[in-house]
């Protein structure tokens, strides 16, 4: 979905899909670019290789980073063992998340009754310009609220891609938690920590389960890290401090500290 240029640049990561296998090369075809880029053995992983078999298959989709262009020749050397294992992931995800956004432009080629092959093409082109993937635009439709008329897209088109994008494409969240552990002797210690537990459920966000002999899992969730950690800091301290004025104990464990 990428129209924007007819070559690569070199350092870009590419996903690309095995055709070909010869004794010291490999060749692949650069799905965003319908060109051939060539893998030579000394580039496919580090070390020795005695069969370049066992690392690549005809057919296999691998991640490659763009070491040399050749225009005049229309060569493109890659590599496979410059990549990362995260830049690996983050790619592959970005695939799989551009295939998300195609699925939504097609069913809203096929509601409008218009060609979806056009419509994919029309639309990427426009958010290509300034955004650099189309699933990341549709992204900022949900979460910055940006309108796809930012883009150029508008009328029928703008309007059903929006009601769709937002039924699609949930705004992301953080989530993050721990495990509380309480305990009263009081004669009514039960109605002391259920109080305490209700205070930490004030906070927007915050849910409570128990896991058995008085210890409880915390969770929170959020739209960035800063607010959940505050509605965690807030939740833990108001259950601590109930618990302590109350003549109880409470402990909280996350990523392996502790408050108590």
């Amino acid at each position: 979905m990428d129209g924007r240029k007819n070559l690569p640049e070199e350092g870009e990561l590419l996903i690309c899909t095995i055709t070909n296998i010869q004794y010291h090369s490999v060749f692949a075809k650069i799905e965003a670019y319908g060109s051939t880029g060539m893998i030579h053995i000394s580039e496919i992983a580090a070390g020795r290789i005695r069969n370049i078999n066992d690392y690549v298959k005809v057919g296999k989709v691998v991640v490659c980073k763009v070491l040399r262009i050749h225009p005049e020749r229309g060569h493109i050397d890659l590599s496979l063992r410059r990549v990362t294992e995260s830049q690996r992931r983050e790619k592959i995800n970005d695939l799989k998340r551009e295939g998300q956004a195609k699925s939504i432009i097609d069913f809203v080629a096929k509601d409008l009754k218009v060609d979806s092959i056009k419509l994919n093409e029309e639309v990427s082109v426009k958010l290509l310009e300034k955004a650099r993937t189309v699933f990341l635009a549709f992204e900022d439709v949900v979460e910055k609220k940006i309108p796809l008329s930012e883009y150029g897209i508008t009328g029928k088109v703008q309007e059903k891609l929006e009601e769709i994008i937002k039924q699609r494409i949930k705004p992301k969240e953080v989530l993050i938690k721990g495990d509380l552990e309480l305990r009263s002797y009081d004669p009514d210690g039960l109605s002391i920590v259920k109080a305490a537990l209700k205070l930490g459920i004030k906070e927007k966000g915050t849910d409570i389960r128990y896991l058995g002999g008085g210890k409880y899992k915390l969770e929170v969730n959020a739209k960035e890290y800063k607010t959940a950690e505050a509605t965690l800091k807030k939740s833990v301290d108001s259950i601590v401090s109930y618990m302590k004025d109350n003549g109880g104990q409470a402990k909280f464990t996350r990523d392996g500290k502790s408050k108590q």
